[in-house]
């Protein structure tokens, strides 16, 4: 039996989403959940391919795979829906456009072998 219920969990979680970003640490000392706890909240996220970067990370400071991540969520979003799912997560249209163009130039230097 889980000693947290899912509503409490999920609620947690969003607090390590963006724009909110919150530490383990931080949301431990504010909730009394043990930051192991959490820790493993996120990295389950993270499997699930949530878009959890935490530690109070600023979003030009997230990992390769958390902007991978987003350019993923939002592919198939129009304009409207990307403008949507910006003011939720706390970004920047033109933040996603950048990151999607550094994936698309990522193998652009690489020479092919023959």
């Amino acid at each position: 039996m889980d000693i947290y219920s899912k509503e409490r969990k999920q609620a947690v979680l969003v607090k390590m989403m963006p724009p909110q970003n919150m530490s383990a640490m931080g949301l431990s000392e504010q909730t009394g959940i043990p930051y192991q706890t959490l820790y493993s909240w996120r990295k389950q996220a993270k499997d699930k391919g949530c878009v959890v970067p935490g530690n109070n990370k600023n979003p030009k400071d997230w990992s390769s795979s958390d902007k991978f991540a987003i350019v993923l969520e939002t592919a198939s979003l129009n304009e409207a829906e990307v403008g949507e799912y910006c003011r939720k997560k706390g970004l920047y249209a033109e933040q996603i456009q950048q990151w999607k163009q550094a994936c698309l130039n990522a193998n652009a230097t690489q020479s092919v072998i023959t």
